[in-house]
């Protein structure tokens, strides 16, 4: 049987992740979130890891380009190998691609909007995706969705750094532990080094039990 495109394609980039630390210590687990309205009822054709270029498409997404990427391991900091990872967002007008979103048939084209990877034998993944965009009543922010082999789904939300919104988002400051909530408050730091004009944001994911 052919391996599903999502497995063969390789990471973006993981040589330039941060490393784990070396020493022992309980981590933060990543705080669970809604799932949101606006998880795909069905999957685009084109699932991969770089949701800013669809294939067969001419152009590229609007929006500033961000390479998201990390790792996932439990709370002692073992990776967890293996786990999918799945991303979802609006595109750079605020519009998601779902059929109950407002003004979804201006959905940009040449955004995915949703991809998915494994991680690696590091507990690594990547993404090229959008800086995210605001829409009415919401900070900008990704979901984010893991499932680990054999079972067991954390869903969470990560946002951007320094974004004004943040300070009046109900989600966000439902997260009463400040140390859970500054582990999904991630900078975009400048990442010309990877892609001219383009950001980089490190999410490391920690899966509790």
């Amino acid at each position: 049987m052919t391996q599903p495109r999502l497995l063969r394609r390789p990471l973006l980039g993981a040589a330039l992740l941060l490393p784990l630390p070396a020493f022992a210590q309980t981590r933060t687990a990543t705080p669970r979130q809604t799932q949101g309205p606006f998880y795909p009822v069905t999957l685009p054709a084109d699932t991969d890891a770089d949701l800013v270029r669809v294939q067969g498409a001419a152009a590229q997404a609007m929006g500033t380009v961000a390479h998201l990427r990390g790792r996932v391991t439990d709370t002692a900091g073992a990776a967890i190998p293996g786990a999918l990872v799945e991303i979802w967002q609006c595109d750079a007008q605020g519009i998601y691609r779902h059929p109950r979103a407002p003004d979804t048939a201006r959905f940009d084209a040449n955004f995915q909007g949703y991809g998915r990877v494994l991680t690696d034998a590091t507990g690594a993944y990547a993404f090229r995706t959008l800086r995210p965009a605001p829409y009415p009543g919401r900070t900008p922010h990704i979901h984010v969705q893991v499932t680990r082999p054999g079972g067991g789904t954390l869903v969470t939300q990560m946002y951007v750094a320094g974004e004004p919104l943040n300070d009046r988002d109900g989600l966000l400051n439902r997260i009463r532990d400040p140390r859970a909530r500054e582990a999904v408050i991630i900078p975009f730091l400048p990442a010309d080094r990877i892609e001219s004009r383009a950001l980089l944001a490190q999410f490391d994911i920690v899966l509790a039990g």
